[in-house]
């Protein structure tokens, strides 16, 4: 008989899958000891849409397999019984299943999955799914004049052998655009700033879509410290005649305080660098916040977790706890800030190591005295005594100073 948190997991893939929001599952941990693995996703073929799987064998073996949707939910609790450990990637957030060799089961983030799913999923039919062959649907062709420009592409429009992981990270970047488009205005000028910016590329790619596909009035800041990035992306917006798309070399306390940009975009900025990019944001109280963190190495330093020394005591280990916890600990101060946040994928893993996309989004009605916000104030001071050992009041310690 099938358990009741793996029957509300079948229900969470179905769920997904019909509100169109199913991006992947892994199946993995097999209970025979197999090391067979199982991917699945959304497709198309000649019209239909169908559920896809590919089953991958230790002998590196691949075999396919399609579902009809109609048929998907009764084919679901035969698929995922034998696996030990199931992830789900959506738009709106993940789900960890996993199961021990005792039966001791754990769904980790279904509530909230499904809480997100009631609320925020898009409509089945504006969502572009794979088609079933190896060509993706991406929103970009390849052709796009600033691809050509940054280098991605040739002057024919096709993208550089060396520059197809770079091209596929854009269009997934953008793809998680598309996911919060709803939460930003529907008519008027759209404020966007890309902080710690670099050499841009997904700021353009960002205009683009905004300016070129959804013909969107659309006013850009990017800034960076790094004064050659700026004169360089600068001179290429002027060449492509982005209007609107400015660059800025500079430091982020210089922007003015009581401008309220709807999207805020923090690409791979370094360290504290991106807590100085989040801390702003949440003070002007912008729409929404998309940020990949890299390099998390400020919290390795300061931790006291004595009871973790099984971790800690290990260098490479207790790195990847340092990143976790910096990122868990950014996310944590955001809902206290009234964000509603969520962790999600930013591309296939096999294309960047830093591939962690926080997603925050500005609750509409957050009231800082209400009984929700200090809940999550509490949780964030709970979750800074824990991680610091201290009554810390916010993490970076700089962060009250600003």
């Amino acid at each position: 008989m099938m358990s009741a948190l793996l029957h509300e997991l079948c229900a969470l893939v179905f769920d997904s899958a019909t509100a169109g929001a199913l991006r992947k599952l892994t199946l993995s941990r097999r209970e025979d000891g197999a090391t067979t693995r199982i991917y699945a996703r959304l497709c198309t073929h000649k019209g239909e849409i169908l559920f896809a799987t590919e089953r991958r064998e230790a002998d590196g073996k691949v075999y396919h397999k399609t579902i009809a949707f109609e048929a998907l939910e009764e084919a679901l609790p035969a698929l995922l019984s034998p696996y030990m450990q199931v992830n789900l990637i959506t738009t709106v957030g993940d789900v960890a299943y996993k199961r021990s060799g005792k039966g001791k089961e754990a769904l980790i983030g279904g509530d909230k999955l499904r809480r997100a799913l009631a609320r925020s999923a898009p409509a089945f039919s504006d969502v572009v799914i794979d088609p079933l062959d190896n060509k993706k649907n991406y929103i970009l062709s390849g052709d796009e004049s600033f691809l050509i420009a940054l280098g991605i592409s040739d002057k024919s429009g096709r993208v550089h052998d060396k520059k197809q992981a770079k091209f596929r990270q854009i269009n997934r970047f953008l793809e998680h655009i598309r996911d919060i488009e709803g939460h930003l205005p529907a008519e008027g000028k759209l404020l966007i700033y890309d902080l710690c910016c670099g050499k841009s590329y997904l700021s353009f790619a960002v205009y683009h879509y905004f300016k070129n596909i959804r013909s969107r009035d659309v006013e850009m800041l990017g800034m960076d410290l790094k004064e050659d990035c700026m004169r360089f992306c600068a001179a290429t917006a002027r060449e492509l005649g982005f209007e609107g798309m400015t660059f800025k070399t500079g430091d982020i306390g210089t922007l003015p305080p009581d401008t309220a940009p709807h999207l805020v975009l923090s690409l791979h900025a370094c360290d504290v660098a991106t807590d100085i990019v989040l801390h702003f944001a949440a003070r002007v109280r912008a729409g929404v916040i998309l940020s990949t963190p890299c390099c998390q190495h400020d919290l390795l330093g300061k931790m006291q977790l004595s009871a973790f020394r099984f971790v800690t005591d290990y260098p490479k280990l207790s790195g990847k706890l340092a990143e976790t916890l910096t990122d868990a600990l950014r996310l944590a101060r955001l809902r206290a800030e009234g964000y509603d946040t969520t962790a999600l994928e930013l591309t296939d893993p096999d294309d960047t190591p830093k591939n962690t996309l926080l997603r925050a989004v500005r609750l509409p009605a957050f009231d800082e005295k209400s009984e929700r916000a200090q809940r999550a104030r509490e949780e964030y001071r709970a979750a800074l005594r824990l991680v610091l050992g201290t009554d810390a009041e916010d993490y970076p310690d700089f962060a009250r100073k600003k």
